[in-house]
């Protein structure tokens, strides 16, 4: 289970002074693209299941993860993730021919297959996706990521952080916005859930 507070920063200025003072802490910056699929009939959106494929910067590295059960509430997001690395090369030619996913070695398309009863015969469709600018700070003990999202429609901005004790953390977070100025407030939709809105939240 990946338990992460998840806050909306308002605006363009809001991330811009967010990463402004957040700068001395600044451990790595990782430019996202992120394609999502599923069936032909929404086999696995109608489960409450994501199946994503992203590349971080250019093809450099590339990660299929299966997300399920979504919740976000008062700004704390929980769902059930499984990730694991893939070929770059090798996602990129499913991307062009989303029925290759079918057939490549994988752990989470063989859990895919069996859960969802996804396979050859069924075959996938590439539903699109976003591009995702993630910059990554070390701050306090945590791992802040600050997000520019991408979407055809607009651009939103974020801050997400992990933790075992999101209550506190979330605590710790809106008093630091606050004494900043920065304008923000809770994520009411994922990523995902924006994309397929096909509008900004």
């Amino acid at each position: 289970m990946e338990v992460e507070v998840k806050l909306r920063l308002q605006d363009v200025a809001a991330h811009c002074q967010l990463t402004t003072i957040l700068s001395p802490f600044l451990s790595k910056t990782l430019n996202q693209e992120n394609l999502f699929f599923d069936t032909p009939t929404n086999t696995l959106s109608s489960q409450l299941s994501v199946l994503r494929l992203r590349f971080l910067n250019k093809d450099a590295r590339c990660i299929v993860s299966l997300k399920s059960k979504p919740t976000l509430v008062d700004g704390v997001s929980r769902v059930e993730e499984d990730e694991e690395e893939l070929d770059p090369c090798v996602a990129r030619a499913c991307v062009k021919d989303p029925a290759r996913l079918a057939k490549i070695e994988s752990r989470i398309l063989k859990r895919v297959k069996e859960e969802f009863g996804v396979g050859e015969e069924v075959g996938f469709v590439c539903l699109g996706g976003f591009e995702n600018k993630r910059e990554v700070f070390d701050w306090k003990n945590l791992k802040l990521e600050v997000d520019e999202t991408k979407y055809e429609f607009g651009t939103c901005y974020e801050i997400e952080c992990e933790s075992a004790d999101p209550d506190g953390v979330k605590k710790l977070l809106e008093e630091f916005l606050k004494e900043n100025g920065v304008g923000y407030s809770y994520s009411k939709m994922t990523k995902f859930a924006v994309f397929r809105s096909g509008k900004l939240p």
